[in-house]
């Protein structure tokens, strides 16, 4: 599907990813220690991936199956046409030696990698409570969730990120 094809029929569902980059690095055991830009930079290319090949399934936060029956009529349309398939934008907000990430990765359409001026946390929440549309933040950090959350962003934890690049 061609990039302006995939933007069109996803139009409909603007939803951006906000990646705690730290928190789901820290939740492999890879050795992402010893090279935090370079299992930053791993990262970024698996989310570039996930931009470009689309996510099946629900967007988390959304309503389970028996609330969402009325919205899948009215999106089945659209649905069909992607291969139920959703495209999101993602920003990977990155913090401390991981921002040399942004010296050793190129531009991919649909990321953004977003370095946190101060705390990461602290750019995570800004950007749940200051971005459009639906947005979802990857995260396993109790207080971020909650501040996301009360910003009105959907959580997800990063085992389910996890397993959208198997």
């Amino acid at each position: 599907m061609s990039g302006l094809a995939r933007a069109l029929l996803s139009a409909g569902m603007d939803v951006t990813l906000i990646v705690d980059g730290a928190n789901v690095m820290g939740s492999r055991a890879d050795g992402w220690w010893r090279d935090r830009a370079g299992a930053m930079a791993r990262l970024h290319g698996e989310l570039a991936a996930l931009a470009a090949e689309g996510i099946v399934g629900p967007v988390p936060g959304e309503p389970g199956p028996a609330e969402a029956a009325g919205a899948a009529r009215e999106a089945s349309a659209a649905g069909e046409a992607t291969g139920g398939r959703w495209f999101p934008h993602v920003d990977l907000v990155v913090e401390g030696r991981a921002r040399a990430v942004l010296d050793l990765v190129a531009p991919a359409p649909g990321v953004r990698v977003v370095a946190a001026r101060g705390e990461g946390d602290d750019e995570i929440a800004h950007l749940a409570g200051q971005l459009t549309g639906k947005r979802v933040v990857v995260t396993a950090d109790r207080e971020l969730r909650r501040r996301c959350e009360a910003a009105g962003a959907a959580v997800a934890g990063p085992g389910w990120l996890l397993r959208q690049f198997s």
